[in-house]
């Protein structure tokens, strides 16, 4: 698993359930390499899918600490609503996803490891003609894989500001689906290509908003700033937590509109870190900004990046005291 790409190895089961267009099946137990699926089914080709990501980490005293799965169930009910697909029962999806840690609990790994939760909901109704209706039927599973760091903690990103492009439609940005992602890939792809970066901060017309993947967060020895919440980004829950364990800290939190030229500014003394579940918090080194690359922070260690990182990791591993009450244990 340690020299396995990050998701690409799973507990040998996952947890699934059915929707019939009234009522949620009871949870099975299933293989976690393979899924019936009717070739006409609505999320093949009509994109209805959410999904969620979050953690669960092994504490020293060997239990599972499983960290702040009512949010994140909360979160994928919000975005099935917005596309009108069955919303999950949170206490069935809660139980399918603690049954399956438990029975598997002995494959979660020690620190930096963990185990990345993957639920998913999916339109299955066998239609090719429903390209404007909601599918009535569906399958809720869940999905675990057993995970080393998503990134070194000494890594830094090299990354574009991209002031022309929008990820995703703007109306559907707070909603955890597949199809932000894919409309985002081919921007990372060519800037890659063009500009060697591992990722683009969209700031459409110079509005910075988020990566394909990450929120984006602005932070100094006194201060983190990011953008508000709206329709246009993901509602990170790694970005709450930041924002809640900075307060603790000390650190003044604002939230309010970035310019990317207010974004470059603040780099000459300041960091900037993009936040997620499988990244946690990863300093960014270099921004490709109009063709001409800036250091961040004159290339100086994250030093406030990697103490707010920290501080979240050893809540996770119920190292430092769960004031917050985010911590499930199993």
């Amino acid at each position: 698993m340690a020299s396995a790409e990050f998701g690409t190895v799973f507990f040998d089961e996952i947890t699934l359930a059915n929707f019939d267009g009234e009522k949620w099946s009871d949870t099975r137990f299933g293989p976690s390499d393979h899924l019936p699926l009717h070739p006409a089914s609505h999320v093949l080709h009509y994109a209805s899918t959410c999904f969620e990501g979050m953690k669960a980490f092994r504490a020293a005293d060997g239990a599972v600490c499983v960290f702040r799965i009512d949010d994140h169930i909360k979160r994928m009910q919000n975005s099935a609503a917005s596309l009108y697909l069955p919303v999950p029962d949170a206490v069935q999806l809660k139980a399918m996803i603690l049954d399956l840690l438990k029975k598997y609990k002995a494959q979660v790994p020690a620190f930096p490891g963990s185990a990345y939760i993957r639920p998913t909901l999916i339109g299955t109704d066998p239609s090719i003609g429903r390209a404007a209706a909601p599918t009535s039927t569906a399958l809720l599973y869940v999905l675990i894989s057993p995970v080393g760091d998503y990134f070194s903690a000494d890594a830094t990103m090299r990354v574009l500001l991209d002031t022309e492009n929008q990820r995703c439609a703007p109306h559907f940005g707070s909603v955890k689906s597949g199809g932000n992602y894919a409309s985002a890939l081919g921007l990372i792809q060519k800037a890659k290509e063009k500009y060697n970066t591992a990722q683009v901060i969209f700031a459409p017309n110079g509005d910075v908003q988020e990566t394909g993947a990450a929120n984006c967060l602005l932070i100094s020895d006194t201060e983190l700033l990011t953008k508000p919440l709206n329709s246009e980004f993901l509602p990170g829950i790694t970005r709450d937590s930041l924002l809640k364990v900075a307060a603790k800290l000390g650190y003044q939190v604002t939230e309010r509109n970035i310019s990317a030229n207010e974004l470059i500014e603040w780099i000459k003394t300041g960091e900037v870190a993009l936040s997620g579940t499988a990244a946690v918090l990863a300093p960014v080194g270099e921004i490709v900004y109009q063709d001409q690359t800036h250091t961040v922070n004159q290339g100086k260690e994250a030093v406030n990046s990697k103490r707010l990182r920290k501080y979240l990791n050893d809540i996770q591993q119920g190292i430092e005291e769960d004031t917050f009450n985010w911590i499930t244990k199993i």
